[in-house]
């Protein structure tokens, strides 16, 4: 590729801390959204839409930003993001206006697709034999970010408040602006055309590999079930254990381990056993939900190592699908990526919107069962297509 080095060790190191720190840019709100409401002036009913409106800016930064890393020179497009995500988060600390306030959540969504862009040019940058393990370290990094996002969070405001929390993001993204100024390649893609053209043939991606379509479906139910258990986690453990903030925080923790899935995922894709891989993760996951059905299997234990479990088998499905799209077309690794991205989110949101009235309408079972169900469909289409994934 053009002006594109070989990634090194401390390249990706790099990486995986820029795409953790960046991505906890969607969940640091979550936790906190009751202190800030009422601080700029927001109800409790329109107290919601911090959330919402970040996530919406994320899912049209993954389909109309990301897209722009097949035609636009990546180095500058990264560094472009996060100084956007730095100054709409040093505006979120500082304003006490609720509709600049909403305006600058969805701005920070937008942004925080700089992680996305970073991906795929790690996998440019890989050689094809270490493709998967390069990406499944870096997406380790990101799978931490979202881990530990919320618990960082809850820690940062009750300590310092919530003002603290978007400061010390601000202060993440100029951090990691610098670093990557400093060591970021330049690569300019080969790919010339308009960008009408450019969103256009997201379409035609997506109808062209029956692999993208797949995988897409596979890691959207898996990623449900992860925000469904993530979202509910805390309010179980608060309600039925009465743990505290900090040590819901710990269990959060612990839970990050499943994360160390990453260099074993990226080493069994790269390897070619992915059928194995993808079958494993989508099995222990739907039978990780669903066995805490059990009234033997509720302890707060149980619940621990199904965190670490569940983490480990999104963190392994999806670099399978990340190693598989992005030997499709290595020209449009940029749109194949925010394709996938936007429909593992879509799973996400999922998961998270309908995690509330599930607990409050049937508790822990209704979770655990639309939980187990999710990769268990995953798993039946898996079984019946897996030659086409």
């Amino acid at each position: 590729m053009p002006n594109t080095q070989k990634i090194t060790p401390g390249l990706v190191g790099l990486f995986a801390l820029a795409c953790g720190v960046t991505v906890g840019n969607l969940y640091y709100a979550q936790p906190i959204i009751a202190l800030i409401a009422p601080d700029v002036g927001l109800s409790d009913h329109t107290a919601s839409l911090i959330v919402s409106l970040t996530q919406i800016g994320y899912g049209l930064g993954l389909l109309f930003i990301v897209p722009l890393a097949d035609r636009t020179e990546n180095r500058r497009l990264t560094l472009i993001l996060l100084t956007g995500a730095f100054v709409s988060l040093l505006a979120a600390a500082l304003t006490s206006n609720g509709a600049l306030f909403l305006i600058v959540s969805l701005l920070i969504g937008l942004a925080t697709v700089a992680v996305q862009v970073l991906i795929p040019l790690a996998a440019h940058m890989a050689s094809d034999e270490k493709r998967g393990q390069i990406v499944g370290n870096i997406m380790g990094g990101l799978v931490l970010g979202i881990l530990l996002s919320r618990p960082l969070s809850s820690l940062i405001a009750d300590h310092f408040g919530w003002r603290a929390v978007y400061f010390t993001a601000a202060a993440f993204m100029v951090l990691m602006g610098g670093l990557l100024a400093l060591t970021l390649p330049r690569h300019q893609p080969d790919h010339k055309t308009t960008y009408a053209r450019l969103i256009h043939s997201l379409t035609l991606l997506w109808r062209a590999h029956p692999a993208l379509r797949l995988r897409t479906l596979f890691q959207a139910c898996m990623f449900c079930a992860f925000s469904l258990f993530w979202t509910v986690a805390p309010l179980e453990l608060a309600g039925r254990f009465h743990l505290t903030q900090t040590q819901i925080a710990l269990f959060a923790l612990v839970g990050a381990t499943g994360a160390l899935a990453a260099p074993l995922s990226g080493r069994l894709a790269d390897a070619g056993h992915t059928v194995k891989a993808t079958f494993g993760a989508l099995a222990v996951g739907a039978a990780a939900m669903l066995i805490t059905l059990l009234p033997s299997m509720r302890g707060i234990i149980v619940l621990a190592l199904l965190g670490v479990a569940l983490d480990f088998c999104v963190q392994m499905n999806m670099v399978q699908g990340q190693r598989a799209i992005y030997a499709l077309d290595p020209l449009s690794r940029g749109r194949v990526n925010g394709i996938y991205m936007a429909g593992i989110f879509t799973g996400g949101a999922i998961g998270s919107a309908v995690s509330s009235p599930l607990y409050e309408s049937g508790g822990w079972e209704y979770v655990a069962m639309a939980g187990g169900m999710a990769p268990l469909l995953a798993l039946a289409v898996f079984l019946m297509t897996y030659k086409r994934a």
